[in-house]
């Protein structure tokens, strides 16, 4: 196959940059491309991130969240990751999807690594998980892309994908979660990544040449990236609608909240329990309702209200952990 050189680790820019591959390249034979993403968490297109995703974790430890376009589980990446995408027209689905698959194991057996695919979207290695991968359709193209993980950090992956609280009942598709592996264990002849990388980029390619972008098409890329994948409308506003109950003990009394989360915005909310206050509660539910489901958002609204009159001597930051 023919290749591309994504040296990019933005994972938006990354988004975008299979986006463009499988929609505006010029393809006369598959082509693939091998990259890497800082740390971040890549979500399916169908899922909610609220249900997926420790969001106070991400924020706290700099770590990215991105939503791409094809569907599967949430992920976790880091620059010890290794991410392939294989782009290419398509008669016959049910032929080139596992055939560009057998591509991927194919190169893998050939460095040492006795890989295999289940019957689900996995690539396996002694019965653990090494690599997930999904595929996207458009018109008669097809794309196939996946993760290789080579020396992931499994406690920030488990971290990243452990939401604590079971606060929701969220609709969209939920990841499995499964035994995992690294291929470091099995490649002891490659000293890093990259030199990983190099070889499999090799064996993949088998001779053929370089396909290179433009300028101008690589612009469009990172504007692609900046007006859509970046952006919070994307990643989490398009999360499937939402319901979320918590319940918690203040000095005030027992508080509890049940609210609706419809494209991240706060759809209806209602309090209840056995607290004291001057005004009855729903005032302020009406005040939080229309707002973006977000810590910084919700903090930043409540400062501005009288929160105490509603729950006795309770600050707006105590009331915004119970959402949070």
């Amino acid at each position: 196959m023919r290749y591309l050189v994504n040296d990019s680790t933005d994972p938006h820019f990354n988004m975008a940059f299979d986006g463009f591959c499988l929609e505006k390249l010029s393809l006369d034979e598959p082509v693939f491309f091998l990259w890497r993403n800082r740390p971040s968490v890549i979500i399916g297109m169908n899922q909610s991130a609220y249900s997926e995703v420790n969001l106070d974790y991400l924020r706290d430890h700099g770590i990215v969240l991105a939503r791409r376009t094809t569907g599967g589980g949430a992920v976790y990446h880091d620059l010890q990751n290794l991410n392939y995408t294989i782009v290419g027209r398509s008669a016959d689905l049910e032929r080139d999807y596992p055939g560009y698959l057998s591509l991927v194991v194919k190169a893998l057996r050939s460095l040492g690594v006795p890989a295999e695919v289940t019957g689900r979207n996995d690539i396996l290695v002694d019965g653990r998980k090494c690599s997930g991968f999904a595929k996207r359709v458009y018109k008669d193209r097809l794309m196939v892309h996946g993760t290789l993980m080579y020396d992931v950090d499994f406690g920030k992956l488990t971290e990243a994908l452990s939401v604590p609280g079971s606060k929701m009942e969220a609709a969209g598709v939920a990841s499995v979660r499964s035994r995992v592996a690294n291929l470091k264990e099995y490649l002891p002849e490659f000293p890093d990544i990259e030199s990983f990388k190099e070889a499999l980029a090799e064996k993949l390619a088998a001779g053929d040449a370089q396909v290179v972008l433009s300028e101008e098409q690589l612009s469009e890329i990172a504007k692609e990236a900046d007006e859509k994948f970046r952006t919070w409308e994307w990643n989490v506003g398009r999360s499937p609608k939402a319901d979320f109950h918590c319940r918690k003990k203040f000095s005030c009394g027992t508080v509890e909240a049940s609210w609706t989360v419809k494209d991240g915005i706060v759809e209806t909310l209602s309090f209840g329990g056995d607290f004291i206050g001057n005004l009855p509660a729903d005032g302020l539910a009406k005040k939080i309702a229309g707002s973006r489901f977000d810590r910084a958002c919700i903090e930043d609204l409540l400062s501005g209200l009288p929160v105490s009159d509603y729950f006795d001597r309770l600050a707006p930051e105590e009331l915004a952990g119970l959402f949070f």
